[in-house]
């Protein structure tokens, strides 16, 4: 008996840094590879689909894969289902935290757990960031804004130390990429 999941595909790299990729394009490559039902969420490289593969971390690894033959540049995937993005944001993870026009709030999708011992909570040494927590698949962090700029990468802020990949969305947006999935 096959069992089918519906995944969120967080793209890293997409239409940022000269990075264009056309939603019909990305969603036909994801077609490409035999999965269902495939949708897109604005154009930062949000990817809603089906499949009866069980195996997620090969399923990232094999979209990973067909990404980077196809547009010439590396896209790292972090996979979550829909009940996961859910639950992340119930736990209400920036409770007490307002975002204000000098405080963004972000959900940074992590591909493997945080180092043992990575110091949480952490505020970076200028203050621009503080990470206020993590799971094994998620970071939460505040940005402050430094003259109505973000100067700091939330998919950076690990640095050197943490061995896999990252990317971030800001906590409303991660809201509504959880809606437009729950839309089919």
């Amino acid at each position: 008996m096959t069992t089918t999941t519906e995944y969120i595909a967080f793209l890293r790299a997409v239409n940022v840094g000269g990075r264009t990729v056309r939603m019909e394009r990305l969603r036909a490559l994801f077609a490409e590879l035999g999965l269902g039902g495939v949708r897109s969420y604005i154009q930062s490289g949000n990817v809603f689909f089906t499949t009866e593969e069980a195996d997620r971390d090969a399923l990232a690894r094999r979209i990973e894969g067909h990404l980077a033959e196809a547009l010439g540049f590396p896209v790292p995937v972090m996979l979550r289902t829909p009940d996961e993005v859910e639950a992340l944001l119930a736990a209400e993870p920036f409770a007490g935290i307002e975002a204000t026009p000098d405080v963004r709030l972000m959900v940074v999708f992590l591909s493997e757990p945080l180092p043992d011992g990575y110091p949480v909570p952490r505020t970076s040494e200028k203050g621009d960031f503080e990470i206020i927590g993590a799971d094994p698949g998620t970071a939460y962090v505040v940005i402050h804004l430094r003259g109505g700029r973000m100067n700091t990468n939330p998919a950076d802020v690990f640095g050197k130390s943490y061995p896999g990949q990252c990317t971030s969305r800001f906590l409303h947006t991660t809201a509504k990429i959880l809606a437009a999935a729950r839309k089919s």
